[in-house]
């Protein structure tokens, strides 16, 4: 039996309805006036597997359209000249920059602190910061260094917030499943009694270089997201914890807040999805909470 080789063109052919059919695994944002960002972590190889996820965000957004992104942390790994800034995050995300989103960092233990002096990096000169987009607020945390005045600063921020969805993203997880680095026992025990008290719903972290999303644990939903650029495949071990868990290929997640929902999907770098889901806010019962206060 011959095997038949096909001509240029119609090799084209059959890559493009490839990328088509890749494309239809991104599902369209639910409302037109919804929150859409990108959730992206431990990127800064400069590699072709980065530049791989990168091309792949950039296809997805042509379905979702997103207008900004948060970044778990390890943004740049090795040397931080300009050059490298250059190669390991203005290159691959061009199309995006240039398309004017917004991409907000936090600080990752692979990453300089002079970061926060990096303009695209929007944290105006601070290791921790808080944004608001819509209904949300956002808080970007250095879990590197969660010292006293990180800890007040963030108390305050929290209680000073009058937006429905309260959401934190900062490097090391609370939560991971992970066998190489697990759960951040001592960070946790600092940082979520504030997050509980405060009604934080969702926590994005990254260090683990892989996606796992975590059962929700004491109402808060968390998702380790680190597999931008660098994977550690099969380095998730089975836990209770798990709720999906991915360590085969980088991925990102892309995330839609309209009302009191939360939509999620994840993406390999083939733009495979991985998995998806919605996520409801706890909405404070008015008729119940005005009886206790009568009483």
């Amino acid at each position: 039996m011959k095997t038949r080789r096909l001509s240029g063109a119609a090799a084209l052919a059959v890559c493009l309805t490839a990328a088509a059919a890749v494309a239809q695994e991104v599902s369209p944002p639910t409302s037109p006036d919804s929150v859409m960002f990108l959730a992206i972590g431990d990127t800064g190889t400069g590699d072709r597997r980065q530049n791989q996820v990168a091309d792949q965000i950039v296809k997805a957004r042509e379905v979702f359209p997103f207008t900004f992104a948060i970044m778990m942390g390890d943004n740049l790994y090795g040397s931080e000249r300009p050059r490298d800034y250059a190669r390991k995050f203005e290159l691959p995300f061009k199309p995006l920059l240039d398309a004017k989103v917004d991409f907000y960092a936090s600080l990752g233990n692979h990453d300089d602190p002079n970061q926060r002096l990096y303009k695209p990096f929007n944290m105006n000169g601070e290791r921790f910061y808080t944004f608001k987009k819509g209904n949300v607020r956002f808080f970007a945390l250095d879990s590197n260094y969660f010292d006293r005045s990180q800890r007040e600063w963030l108390e305050k921020a929290l209680a000073d917030s009058t937006e429905d969805w309260k959401i934190c993203f900062f490097h090391h997880p609370l939560y991971s499943s992970g066998g190489r680095h697990g759960s951040e026992e001592d960070l946790r025990e600092q940082l979520e009694p504030l997050l509980i008290k405060h009604g934080v719903q969702v926590v994005f972290a990254g260090h683990e270089h892989f996606y796992e999303r975590i059962k929700p644990q004491k109402g808060i939903l968390h998702f380790v997201n680190g597999g931008g650029a660098k994977l550690r495949a099969g380095d998730i071990t089975k836990t209770r914890m798990t709720a999906k868990g991915f360590d085969t290929d980088r991925s990102f997640m892309l995330v839609e807040i309209a009302g009191d929902v939360m939509t999620f999907q994840t993406l390999s770098r083939t733009g495979k999805r991985v998995d998806a889901g919605t996520f409801r806010r706890s909405v404070p019962d008015k008729a119940a909470a005005e009886t206790a206060t009568k009483d």
